[in-house]
C-alpha cells in the first residue's frame, strides 16, 4: 500500500506509519479534516500549535504553511484519515443547502472538533474503507461521506459555517511580518505570493520595496543568518537545523554557508 493511500483519489487519504516522521513543509490549498485513528498528530504553524490523539478530529484551514509530526505510540502504529474539503464541493453544498454568506470567520485557523456521538459514528464509518483494500469506496459514496461530514461539523459547531463557506481570496497582508514568521518554509515564491494575497509580480514588487532585495536572495540570506546564530549561540549541530531552515540537503546547506561566511558550519561549531 502506498503511503498515504488514496481512498478517493485527490480527496480522501489514509496514512499509516510505524516510525515517527516529521514533514517540514505542508501547504493546504483546501480546508482539511483530519481523523486520528491511532498515534499522535502534531501541527505547528507560525501562529498555532495543535496536538491530537486517537479518536480526535482536527479541521485545518486552507492557505496555510505548517510542520507535521506524526508519532506512533509505544507498541502501536500511526493511522490517520485525511479528507480534503475542496472548494468546488463546498460551493455545491452551499447551493444545495441554500446557505447564504454570513459573517467572516474570526478565530483560530485550525480547530479541534469537540467529539459527539454523531461525529464518532461518522468517524467509525470511514475506518473500514481505510483499512481494507477490498472495501472499495466509489466516487459517489465518497462525495456523500464528505457531504455528511460537512453537515455534521456544522451541526456540532454552527460557527463553522463562516469558516467552511468563505470563498474569498486571501487578503493582502503585512508582507514583512509574514515573511519574518515563515521564511524557513521551503516553498516556491509563487506560494508565498498566494499566501500574502498578491500576484507573483505584485509580490516581487512589494518585496523589493520592503526588503530592498529579491525574494530568493533574501530567503537565502535570512536562513543562513539564522543558521549561524543557532550554531554560534545555541550550539546546535548543522545536521539538526538545515531542514528546519528550508534547505533541501546538508550538502546544499554547507555549500551555501561556506559561500557566504567563508567556512563550513562544521568548522564554526568546533571553534572555541
Amino acid at each position: 500500500m502506498t503511503n498515504p493511500a488514496e481512498i478517493l483519489p485527490g480527496v480522501i487519504f489514509y496514512a499509516y506509519l510505524s516510525a515517527e516522521r516529521k514533514e517540514k513543509v505542508c501547504f493546504w490549498n483546501h480546508h482539511t479534516l483530519v481523523l486520528q485513528v491511532s498515534g499522535q498528530f502534531r501541527l505547528e504553524t507560525s501562529s498555532q500549535q495543535v496536538s491530537m490523539n486517537a479518536g480526535e478530529m482536527l479541521l485545518i484551514g486552507k492557505n496555510q504553511l505548517g510542520t507535521l509530526t506524526k508519532t506512533p505510540l509505544p507498541g502501536g502504529n500511526y493511522e490517520t484519515i485525511i479528507i480534503s474539503l475542496q472548494e468546488d464541493l463546498l460551493r455545491k453544498i452551499a447551493l444545495e443547502e441554500k446557505l447564504q454568506g454570513g459573517q467572516k470567520y474570526i478565530g483560530p485557523p485550525n480547530i479541534l472538533i469537540p467529539p459527539n456521538d454523531y461525529l464518532q459514528g461518522y468517524f467509525q464509518s470511514i475506518v473500514p474503507y481505510a483499512r481494507s483494500v477490498s472495501a472499495a469506496l466509489t466516487e459517489e459514496m465518497g462525495i456523500l461521506k464528505i457531504k455528511e461530514g460537512v453537515k455534521l461539523l456544522m451541526n456540532a459547531m454552527p460557527a463553522l459555517r463562516s469558516f467552511l463557506f468563505d470563498f474569498s481570496e486571501p487578503h493582502k497582508i503585512d508582507l514583512e511580518k509574514f515573511m519574518l514568521s515563515n521564511y524557513q518554509f521551503n516553498v516556491p515564491v509563487e506560494k508565498f505570493a498566494q499566501l500574502t494575497g498578491r500576484s507573483l509580480a505584485g509580490f516581487k514588487r512589494d518585496f523589493q520595496k520592503t526588503f530592498d532585495m529579491a525574494p530568493r536572495h533574501w530567503l537565502q540570506e535570512r536562513r543562513l543568518t539564522e543558521a549561524r546564530h543557532l550554531i554560534e549561540s545555541k550550539h546546535q549541530k548543522p545536521s539538526a537545523i538545515y531542514l528546519d531552515l528550508g534547505f533541501e540537503s546538508l550538502s546544499h546547506f554547507s555549500h551555501a554557508f561556506k559561500k557566504k561566511f567563508g567556512q563550513t558550519p562544521g568548522t564554526l561549531i568546533t571553534q572555541p
